[in-house]
């Protein structure tokens, strides 16, 4: 099936004053821009709790962004640096930050020109004792290179990275990370290292304001998405179905897939990491039902949603995921998903709500808007702009809700 998208359809004027350069003071001051079926107000995300359906569910990605920018230097003194963006050698992300000694990542290489051969290093003190780390290319890429890290201190990759490594706040904040960035570029639930972007609709949520919604009876669980440097990625072909979607892994428990079964018409994805992962279970589940596995070693394609039938719908895919779980004693699932939620067609299943920030023009995550709310996305942001709304990963956030 051909498919097309003109991704000038999805772009807008965004000056660059309108982009949250630092976190506010204080995460749920952050104003909230409420989409309910066609009409736009404006209230403070503290408030978001007033817009939802009593007893909503609202879906947490837990993943935990890492210090993954390593700058070192050549013997000449030339600067390069090496921005992990997942594990090639081991590859999987719990054993290669237990990784003593060595390990090998997929890497973008800033400054890559300089570094032709040969290791590039940085000396560094730990635990009192003078160490180094070495870095070589074993493998050159387009965009991203293997790059092996041998180092001798008696620590963990992980150790290593939150040594010596910077957090990888976005490129279009246009300055370096700071202090503050350490802990507001992480959600309050961040719990499994994995990522070099935060999750940043949660950015906007507290403690406090977390436990005050438990009281009232509003459900929480939680997912894990590793969010890959692909999410910052624009759309460079006019056809944005051109688009070569990036591969991120999560993980789901049977319990939590239990949970969002008893909840099924009343789940809110807490940002579009949250609605990538949930509206794939749909393609494990279609697999399920298809071929009798989930099929997990296999990445969901781009589009393969899109030839799931649209009477196959969410509740009947958290049954076909939940019995299969329960009748080869799994307590978890681990898949990877390259899917694409475009206008082009695609049937949200299992999210009913989303609460997201202000995106990119022509980006896929406005594109996944768009998919949620059709054209009204022009009412959206043009009303987040002419109200002072702050933009992107820092800025204020969005709840929106479509009846279906």
């Amino acid at each position: 099936m051909e498919r097309h998208i003109d991704i000038n359809d999805y772009n807008y004027e965004l000056p660059d004053e309108r982009i949250a350069k630092y976190p506010l003071e204080e995460r749920s001051a952050s104003k909230l821009l409420v989409y309910d079926n066609g009409t736009i107000r404006e209230s403070r995300f503290a408030s978001v709790a007033e817009h939802l359906p009593e007893g909503a569910m609202l879906v947490f990605n837990n993943t935990r962004v890492v210090r993954a920018r390593i700058v070192m230097h050549k013997a000449s003194g030339a600067r390069i640096e090496v921005f992990c963006l997942e594990p090639h050698r081991p590859a999987d992300y719990e054993r290669a930050f237990q990784q003593r000694g060595e390990s090998e990542w997929s890497c973008i290489v800033g400054n890559l020109k300089k570094w032709k051969e040969g290791e590039v290093g940085i000396d560094f003190s730990y635990r009192g004792e003078c160490h180094t780390l070495r870095a070589e290319i074993v493998e050159r890429g387009t965009r991203e290179h293997i790059v092996r890290l041998r180092w001798s201190a008696d620590c963990t990759f992980g150790e290593l990275l939150e040594e010596l490594g910077r957090i990888p706040i976005p490129p279009y904040l246009n300055r370096e990370s700071q202090e503050i960035d350490n802990t507001r570029y992480q959600t309050v639930y961040a719990r499994f290292e994995g990522s070099v972007a935060a999750p940043t609709a949660g950015l906007h949520f507290t403690p406090e304001l977390i436990a005050q919604m438990r009281e009232r009876g509003f459900g929480f669980e939680e997912v894990t998405l590793h969010v890959g440097a692909g999410t910052f990625l624009p759309v460079k072909d006019d056809d944005a179905a051109q688009h070569l979607m990036h591969t991120e892994h999560f993980i789901i428990t049977r319990a939590t897939l239990a949970h969002l079964l008893d909840n099924v018409d009343k789940i809110v994805a807490v940002g579009t990491t949250s609605v990538r992962t949930l509206e794939s279970l749909t393609a494990l589940a279609w697999r399920i039902k298809m071929e009798g596995t989930p099929a997990t070693e296999r990445v969901i394609g781009q589009w393969e949603l899109y030839d799931i039938p649209a009477e196959f719908g969410g509740r009947e895919a958290l049954q076909t995921l939940l019995g299969y779980m329960e009748a080869n004693s799994l307590e978890q699932l681990k898949a990877a998903t390259q899917i694409m939620i475009t206008p082009l067609g695609y049937h949200f299943r299992i999210v009913r709500y989303i609460i997201t920030n202000f995106h990119q023009p022509k980006s896929t995550l406005l594109l996944l808007v768009g998919a949620y709310v059709g054209d009204d996305w022009h009412r959206i942001y043009d009303y987040a702009l002419s109200h002072d709304f702050r933009f992107l990963s820092y800025g204020d956030s969005s709840l929106l809700k479509v009846d279906r």
